[in-house]
């Protein structure tokens, strides 16, 4: 990771290399986001949301109209907004950030092919169905300890996947507590809301180990071991522990904001229900 530098500028010939040096960084972080698709990611993300909602509306809402709540929800997982925010929040985080060899690599022929992967599992799994037979097979795989699965296995660790996966589900469930709340439907203080979350640590870690194995051996399998190996090493570097820290702080922002927004939705639609 490249820190900042203090210096002061003395003619103005160095003023404009600076500023040339700037404006370069800014392009490659443009680059770099529109390399990671997050639109096409996104729009995965949207069906995944309207699917959780109808869930959410059917476990607390049984009586409200479902057309009416899935409306609600289609509007909270508008994906231009959620776009917007996990773009400002990549933004924030590569700011001042050398991010060039991240180009770099996610430019190359490999760098695209694993985007394309990651994308491709992610809509292969919103088929319940596929999801679940990924998981047998990485269960499978998990007994028999392939070649696969050991290096699927090490990109989780070196990237404290398993972590950042619990933490922001964590996060997420605690700020639908506080949309309930502040919405008036549930009488909960902050200590009762976080007691709650945490009681359900266990429970989101083992699905987490599951859900992360699975997914990422149904994206990388097409792979060859050494290009897996190759992207491995990539994060280790301290540009892709950067980018992994900025895909995490980004995505875990915008699932805040919907969880809040789904927590007050639900209590105004329990206050409908009552009048």
């Amino acid at each position: 990771m490249t820190g900042a530098g203090s210096f002061v500028i003395g003619t103005l010939s160095a003023a404009l290399i600076f500023c040339s040096s700037v404006r370069a960084q800014d392009s490659d972080s443009d680059r770099l986001i529109a390399l990671m698709r997050i639109g096409d990611t996104v729009e995965i993300m949207r069906e995944e949301g309207l699917r959780y909602g109808a869930e959410i509306g059917a476990e607390m809402l049984p009586d409200v109209s479902p057309d009416d709540w899935n409306r609600t929800v289609s509007r909270i997982y508008d994906a231009e907004k959620m776009e917007a925010v996990i773009t400002q929040g990549f933004e924030s985080a590569l700011d001042g950030e050398d991010v060039a060899p991240l180009v770099s690599f996610f430019e190359s022929d490999l760098g695209k092919e694993i985007i394309g992967l990651e994308i491709d599992a992610r809509e292969a799994f919103l088929s319940e169905e596929t999801e679940l037979a990924a998981i047998d097979a990485y269960q499978d795989a998990q007994d028999q300890q392939t070649e696969l699965f050991k290096q699927v296995e090490t990109i989780i660790a070196d990237s404290d996947l398993v972590e950042y996966n619990v933490m922001g589900a964590m996060n997420a469930n605690l700020m639908f507590y506080r949309g309930l709340a502040d919405g008036g439907a549930i009488d909960l203080g902050e200590s009762d809301m976080l007691a709650d979350v945490w009681a359900q640590e266990s429970s989101i870690r083992a699905e987490s180990e599951a859900w992360l194995g699975s997914f990422l051996m149904t994206a990388y399998r097409p792979l060859q071991a050494q290009e897996l190996a190759s992207y491995a090493e990539l994060y280790r570097t301290d540009e892709g522990r950067v980018l992994n820290t900025a895909v995490f702080n980004a995505y875990d922002r915008m699932y805040d904001e919907i969880s809040y927004l789904l927590g007050q939705a639900v209590a105004e639609h329990m206050r409908s229900e009552e009048l």
